[in-house]
């Protein structure tokens, strides 16, 4: 594989800088990359490249966790540490970042890292096929959490983990003892640099790397983003690459042109201010997650159980709108808040409401060129209420088999309007027209949520799938009403397995 000599110098292309190489820090190593693939993954460089291979496939799809890695960005004057599954994410991805995998742990001195430690003491694997994972996801937690995490918290951290044989008891011991035991390491120790290394890595040049099978381009601001987009319609838009992944993966796709907005400052902006929350279309759900949650709190709740930490590291909001997946939890959850989309083409902007950017399936309101810029989601009034419902086979990393998202604007009793919302029943997430005429100017009583629940037969006729029956999506969906009902009249009551008496203070 060629490299680029170190320090190329950049060069006027198109009406922006082009840097024809990718630049990454692995481990302490600067890489400086101008041939490879588009649709090389970090996996793949990993293993048949730089032949590390301690990160293991397993799914290849980012479910199982055996290729998690942990990749180091800098944020206002700070490190990121952000496990990743290296098996969908491109090597283009890496560009700024600093790459870490399991044989980057140990100390100076070769002592194993306090983790890795932590997994010995506590037996924590048994035949260590998963074990580089667990590694790599509770390093990347040492860094975030405090000495005495909570079971929550660490079972979040390892929900994209996977282990057939040794069980997950003795992984949670070890994590315990390794936030409590990890003070500095040799990464604390050498933070100031590498601080100083990646920030000296940022610019505003647009990456162009490739090979013969095609381009991968990484520009840096909005303006070169529209620029190459008009230029390639055909592009395919990169941002999280937790689907796009298994297009190549899975779907062995030929992709000759990528384009990936990670490092499109523009989109990376989320904005707490005024009356609304203003999401970049790049802003990833881990990002994402502490400011909605601050507003919606079942939202926050929702995005807990969204895939994984892996996942939600890297996954964007703005991507899994732009995606239009019937089964996407973003989207609903997004609609019935009464969010607005805003795209761009080229220099021209347009705007709309959410829910009328999906046309049928696979098909979305967006041309040849444009792209999703930001979403709008608007605050709420001491007035309006906000639930949303995931069922789904599993807690955690489950795709919906139903998701349903209600938000009510309540005069004492009255709802004076409403916003029902769902996904996984029909082709395109979709609001509920005609159950939200039957609840709006209504009393929320029973018979009004009778009503509601009967009106749905006419908004939506679901398809059976391997997730579930349309019976069972039908009757599902209409006892969510009838669990809004309950949660909104009957606080008492308990309707959940978390979560519910947390929200009261918030949304009482």
């Amino acid at each position: 594989m060629a490299t680029a000599p170190t320090g190329a110098a950049d060069r006027p292309d198109g009406g922006f800088r082009l840097r024809p190489y990718i630049r990454f820090l692995f481990g302490y190593d600067l890489q400086e990359i101008s041939h490879i693939a588009p649709t090389m993954t970090v996996l793949d460089w990993l293993r048949l490249t730089k032949r590390h291979l301690g990160t293991k496939e397993g799914c290849n799809e980012g479910d199982c966790g055996a290729c998690t890695v942990v990749v180091v960005r800098p944020d206002q004057g700070r490190l990121i540490y952000r496990a990743v599954n290296a098996c969908i994410q491109l090597v283009g991805s890496l560009d700024g970042s600093q790459l870490l995998t399991v044989e980057h742990l140990k100390e100076d001195d070769g002592t194993l890292h306090a983790v890795q430690a932590a997994m010995v003491e506590q037996h924590g694997s048994q035949c260590g096929f998963c074990t580089p994972g667990f590694v790599m996801s509770l390093f990347a937690f040492s860094k975030l959490s405090g000495p005495s995490p909570t079971d929550q918290a660490i079972d979040d951290a390892l929900s994209g983990n996977l282990c057939r044989c040794t069980g997950y008891a003795p992984i949670v011991r070890a994590a315990r003892r390794a936030c409590a035991s990890v003070t500095s390491d040799r990464f604390d120790r050498n933070a100031a640099a590498t601080l100083a290394r990646l920030e000296a890595l940022q610019d505003e040049a647009t990456v162009q790397v490739g090979d013969s099978s095609g381009i991968f381009h990484a520009p840096a601001t909005a303006d070169a983003l529209a620029e190459i987009l008009v230029a390639s319609p055909q592009a395919t838009i990169v941002a999280g690459s937790t689907d796009v992944g298994l297009w190549i993966t899975k779907q062995m796709r030929d992709l000759p042109v990528l384009v990936w907005i990670g490092r499109v400052r523009e989109l990376r902006a989320l904005d707490d201010s005024g009356a609304a929350i203003e999401i970049g279309a790049g802003v990833t759900y881990s990002d994402a997650r502490e400011v909605l949650a601050l507003h919606y709190p079942d939202l926050g709740e929702l995005i807990r159980r969204l895939a994984s930490t892996p996942i939600r590291n890297a996954g964007t909001i703005g991507g899994n709108i732009a995606n239009g997946s019937p089964i996407g939890d973003a989207s609903p959850s997004l609609m019935a808040l009464g969010a607005t989309l805003h795209l761009r083409r080229g220099g021209e902007r347009r705007s709309m409401a959410l829910a009328d950017f999906f046309l049928a399936y696979g098909k979305q309101d967006r041309r040849p060129g444009e792209f999703v810029e930001r979403i709008t989601v608007p605050k709420p009034t001491r007035a309006d209420r906000f639930r949303v419902y995931k069922i789904s086979k599993r807690f955690d990393q489950d795709i919906s088999a139903v998701l349903g998202a209600f938000w009510l604007r309540l005069d004492g009793d009255c709802i004076t309007d409403v916003r029902l919302a769902f996904g996984g029943m029909a082709a395109t997430p979709k609001r509920a027209a005609a159950a939200e005429q039957a609840l709006r100017g209504r009393t929320f009583d029973a018979a009004a949520v009778a009503a509601a629940k009967t009106a749905l037969t006419d908004d939506f006729s679901p398809l059976t799938d391997m997730r579930a029956s349309a019976g069972y999506r039908l009757r599902s969906a209409q006892n969510l009403i009838e669990r809004l009902h309950l949660e909104l009249t009957h606080p008492d009551i308990e309707t959940r397995l978390v979560g519910d008496k947390a929200l009261a203070h918030v949304q009482g």
